[in-house]
């Protein structure tokens, strides 16, 4: 690892490397090379007692003078808390600021830390994050030598799942992280799959600089007015800055050195192009409703960004606001230092052209802004090249400003996605007609822990020095800049003016950050830089075709640039035809190198699909799975290309999306039919016969097509119902459980993975398994609720303390004990897989089993505020849901309502619900879906067509218990019960089972409503099928496990006696157990 290069510290003294004994074997293990150090004396060392001659933490004046530094209270109750403790950071960019913090830190603390810098810094730090952290989906990879990493949001995708979430160290130390007050681009740029996995502690993003010299100088306003007849001004979009650079490039001397001078300085790069696009292509995250003071964009996601298309990772290079970008960035960059600095042979950049005093303007990132525009800055323009001779008192040179917007944007509901004037819906963000969309590139710096190989003692030292830092004044945390809410407070700003000893910069910087760190419901429309997998290499494609192949390529080469003669360079105004025909060069290899790009990646381009729609935290989630599905239905070419053939079987979708399948590949849902090929035969032989004979065959094939299809519509109904009934035996994945202690033991709901690392879930592989466990005396808890945010379900714990009260109530009111040790709960978050998005489908799938199986169904439905949303959720906005009255439903169907429950508060005992309460939840389709409200864009089915076969199933066991009571003596309450579910199906059965629903979605840009086929003639078919006595025939040899297939009653169990059954002990049955149901001994007639 010669990449490293070290600088230790030993908490607060430093010592030679070649006298430390313990550095040196660290850096040998670690193989770097360490050149020297600086040797202190004892003495310098002695006047650091409290971590030299060891930490006293009941020295109560040594500790409050050493932890409560910088007015902070963080580390006054942690004196030497750490002491003893070492601890080892991997950082890419070096701040003066780091050694101080360290320092103080240890002598706090009592910790050692070891801050070690990757030798070629920022290009180097992600290939070494990988090499220390390890791959995302490999934890056997990662060399784990260091314990905490300062980190860039572009570098995470590739090993966020190595990191420490740092969600719950947040929640529990937020009085002092206050996580909501940092700006939402940079907390959306750490977030992964809804955990939390750096802690932001500064920002990136692009803005605007201006000369105050130059835009308030009176000679050049005059002049600009008589040659262009309008007034000189800052630009506030990207069309005037284009203009105003050409307008003042090589007509004023901003220098005083008698030579004309340029527009606005840069230096080409993706950043700066993307911050022309990002006002182009991106208007608004989230649907907008019209209001009496202009728009509220609360809705759904509308999937804008200016990478690509979040339904088939088309590159979005193919409209014109792309082009009107390239056409406006390089109209920009002709009118910059670059006409100098290319043609000579330099690199074209800022830091060196705008010291000269011969730039107007600058486009840069925060830090070297500040650096650009301070007096005494790094790259600042020294007082001889200014014209502060014409600025009145108070006023500065060097200003700030956000980064222009656009009066030009795309129209996403149109296809095509023309550019059109930003005005109404179409931009319903904007000011004044312009769209503002500033960029955040990258993300800043963020603090994240290494969350496999590193010691518990040293990740609990790292993180309370990250939590300290994030209570620090924005000057003493290193490399950091303004990044918070509440340091644009006016005392806040007040104390950056007298750092800068510059007032007016800090009010500029107020003034842009005000705008820059709106929030979506504040009207913000922040945009996000391409955080996947493969970034450094998306953004090489588009630097190489952008830059190097087209606007500073020479003219001899294909390129834009004039190297002999800048003004001769091709212009996109007054070369349009040669302009364009270069664009479409650059925009087909462009295209084609991302493609390359995407084949690189594991999983290829559908991965990167998916990892997007994750980074933008698009809703609903959709598994590839799913992502194929919808393609199907749309986007037949990027269903190719994305390799959708090796994630679904065709045939396997021929019953939802038949239409869809046959289009794409006609015959597929059709049955083999060999008589076709006979006809054929026939046909070739009898050519000529004669009209006649024509006539006869076409009216024979005419009969011979309806024979088939009816043949085939048969069959998939028989099918269909066959699959109803093997979903009443089978589970597609596994039924995961809690027991009842450790679940109130957690806290919180507890994620499906962190459940399954600590080996605390009990795992049921078959419906057989969940008889023989609940026969064993197990009682299982089934939660139904509405998740309170959009990324997690429950973040107030309100829900969860429900869950809680109920599981101890109903223990107690069952006398199954206190220990709870016999409790078994199962939860969505905690029950289904939430990291791998085809193993949950699975669990999706099998919801309805999971519903119907379980012994006890508790509605938990306290009112609680959404997260997200201005909403209460209460039991009215649950039960509108339809997959909430589904698991009813489900349960209902199987178990009757004797062991359902109502849980509406913590403090409130759980009440029995209503006997007829499952009236209002039989209709399910009459409950509200998410994929129903978005228009099911981009998406292939409704979610409606998923419980087709569960409820047929559940349907058609009910029919079968009726059937069998008529004929047995059976339990009357459960006869009655069974009646009273068939009575009111029978009354409202076209709305508890439509036969057809109107499905409106997008095709192609086109908004489409269609009559779609739901139950169809299957509940007619049911009833016929149980009618005639066929009943339920499964392969019993396909259910079960090993500890269950020697049952041959195994039956569904439960908590009454509705379709369940209780446990009767005889000698007959497996393991001394006999199971019967109220209706009769089920064996062979299943």
């Amino acid at each position: 690892m010669s990449m490293l290069r070290g600088l230790t510290t030993m908490a607060s003294c430093r010592r030679s490397l070649t006298t430390s004994l313990f550095a040196l074997i660290i850096f040998a293990v670690a193989h770097l090379a360490t050149t020297s150090a600086q040797t202190f004396s004892q003495g310098e060392c002695a006047d650091q007692k409290i971590v030299v001659e060891g930490c006293n933490a009941t020295d109560v004046v040594t500790c409050t003078a050493n932890c409560g530094l910088y007015g902070t209270t963080y580390l006054l109750d942690k004196c030497c808390k750490h002491t003893g403790i070492n601890a080892n950071i991997l950082a890419f960019e070096e701040s003066a600021t780091w050694i101080p913090r360290i320092e103080e830190y240890g002598r706090c603390t009592g910790a050692n830390i070891r801050l070690q810098y990757v030798d070629g810094g920022e290009d180097e730090m992600g290939s070494a994050l990988i090499q220390d952290v390890g791959e995302n989906d490999d934890e056997t990879t990662g060399q784990g030598i260091y314990d905490a990493y300062i980190v860039q949001a572009p570098w995470l995708p590739p090993v966020y799942k190595g990191l420490k979430s740092l969600s719950t160290y947040i929640k529990d130390n937020n009085d002092y992280i206050d996580f909501m007050d940092i700006n939402q681009a940079s907390r959306s740029a750490v977030s992964f799959e809804g955990e939390v996995r750096a802690l932001p502690l500064d920002t990136d993003y692009i803005s605007l600089g201006w000369r105050q010299d130059v835009f308030g100088n009176p000679d050049i306003k005059e002049a600009y007015k008589s040659s262009w007849g309008e007034e000189l001004k800052v630009p506030d979009t990207i069309e005037e800055m284009v203009v105003i650079g050409e307008r003042l490039n090589g007509r004023h001397d901003f220098n005083n050195d008698g030579e004309m001078d340029w527009g606005f300085c840069l230096t080409p790069q993706t950043n700066y192009f993307q911050a022309f696009l990002a006002p182009v292509l991106q208007t608004h995250l989230h649907e907008c409703e019209k209001t009496e003071d202009g728009y509220k964009c609360l809705g759904a996601n509308t999937g804008q960004n200016m990478f690509f298309d979040v339904n088939n990772f088309e590159p979005l290079i193919h409209n014109d606001g792309y082009r009107h970008a390239v056409e406006m960035y390089t109209r920009f960059i002709m009118a910059s230092n670059c006409q100098v600095q290319t043609a000579a042979g330099v690199k074209c950049d800022r830091k060196t052209a705008f010291p000269t005093g011969r730039c107007a303007g600058v486009i840069s990132m925060p830090g070297t802004m500040t650096n650009l525009l301070r007096e005494n800055g790094k790259y600042t323009i020294p007082p001889e090249k200014r014209m502060d001779y014409v600025l009145e008192p108070g006023e500065y040179w060097g200003r700030r400003k956000v980064f222009p917007g656009s009066r030009k944007v795309i129209n996403w509901n149109k296809e095509g996605r023309p550019l059109e004037d930003c005005q109404g819906s179409v931009c319903p963000l904007a000011k004044d007609g312009i769209n503002y969309a500033p960029f955040f590139a990258e993300g800043g710096e963020s603090y994240a822990l290494n969350g496999r190989q590193s010691k518990p003692a040293a990740t609990d030292a790292m993180w309370d020095m990250f939590t300290w830092l994030a209570t620090l004044p924005v000057g003493e945390v290193p490399l950091a800049g303004t990044y918070r809410k509440s340091q644009l407070t006016d005392e806040a700003i007040g104390r950056l003016a007298e750092q800068w000893d510059n007032p007016v910069m800090a009010q500029d910087l107020h003034d842009l950050l005000l705008e820059y760190f709106r929030s979506e419901e504040e009207g913000g429309n922040t945009v996000q830089d391409l955080f996947i997998i493969g970034f450094s290499e998306y953004n090489e494609a588009l630097d190489t075709e952008l830059h190097k192949n087209l606007i500073l390529q020479d003219v001899d080469k294909g390129g834009l640039f004039n190297m002999l003669d800048p003004r001769k360079s091709i212009d996109p105004v007054r070369n349009k035809a040669e302009f364009d025909r270069r664009y479409d060069r650059f925009i087909a290899s462009l295209a084609q190198r991302y493609e390359d790009v995407h084949a690189r990646q594991d999983g290829g381009g559908l991965n990167q699909l998916y990892l997007w729609r994750g980074a933008l935290d698009i809703h609903p989630t959709k598994s590839k799975e799913e992502i194929c599905q919808d393609l199907l239905a749309t986007d037949h070419e990027n269903f190719d290309k994305l390799g959708c053939l090796d994630i679904v079987l065709l045939k396997d979708l021929c019953q939802s999306q038949e239409s869809d399948v046959e289009e794409y590949s006609p015959g597929t849902c059709k049955v083999d039919n060999n008589n076709s090929t006979i006809i054929i035969s026939v046909l070739f032989g009898i050519v000529g016969v004669g009209l006649m004979g024509g006539v006869v065959y076409y009216l024979y094939k005419r009969y011979e097509n309806y024979q088939r299809i009816q043949k085939a519509h048969e069959q998939l109904m028989e099918a269909t119902l066959n699959e109803s009934v093997r979903a009443l035996y089978q589970l597609d994945y596994p039924l995961h459980l809690i027991r009842g202690d450790e679940f109130v033991e957690e806290g919180k709901l507890m994620r499906h993975e962190v459940l399954r690392n600590t080996h605390k879930l009990t795992v049921l592989d078959s419906l057989p398994d969940v008889d023989a466990f609940v026969a064993a005396g197990k009682h299982v808890l089934f939660f139904s609720h509405q998740w309170t945010s959009f990324t997690v379900p429950d973040p107030s714990s309100h829900q969860y303390e429900c869950m809680c009260h109920a599981v101890k109530d109903l223990a107690m009111r069952n006398g199954w004990g206190e220990s709870l040790k016999d409790v078994f709960v199962w939860v969505d978050y905690s029950c289904i897989p939430q990291a791998n998005p085809s193993t949950q489908n699975l669990a999706i799938r099998s919801l309805a089993a999971y519903a119907s199986s379980a012994t006890y169904f508790v509605i938990v439905a306290p009112d609680t505020p959404h997260a997200d949303l201005d909403d209460i959720c209460d039991l009215d906005t649950y039960q509108r849901r339809m997959w909430c009255r589904a698991e009813q439903v489900c349960h209902s169907m199987r178990n009757g309502t004797e062991g359902m429950y109502l849980a509406v508060g913590k403090n409130v005992a759980v009440e029995p619900v209503r006997r007829d309460f499952f009236a209002e939840s039989l209709h399910v389709f009459n409950g509200e879906l998410t994929c129903c409200r978005l228009e099911h864009k981009g998406m292939g089915a409704c979610d409606r067509q998923s419980l087709v076969i569960p409820l047929l199933g559940l349907y058609g066991e009910l029919l079968r218990a009726s059937h069998e009571m008529e004929r047995e003596i059976g339990n009357a309450d459960a006869i009655h019960s069974v009646n009273a579910f068939l009575s009111e199906i029978e009354k409202h059965q076209e709305e508890v089972f439509p036969r057809t629903f109107k499905r409106t979605m997008w095709r192609k840009n086109r908004r489409l409503t269609e009559e779609v086929l739901l139950f169809g003639d299957l509940i007619d078919r049911m009833k016929a099928r149980i009618s005639s006595g066929v009943g339920f025939e499964i392969d019993k040899e396909s259910v079960g496990t090993l500890s269950t297939k020697a049952s041959e009653t195994f039956v569904r169990h439960g908590a009454s006696d509705f379709l369940r059954h209780g446990v009767v002990h005889g000698s007959g049955a497996h393991g001394g157990v006999q199971i019967e149901s109220a209706v009769g001994a089920m064996d062979n007639k299943l």
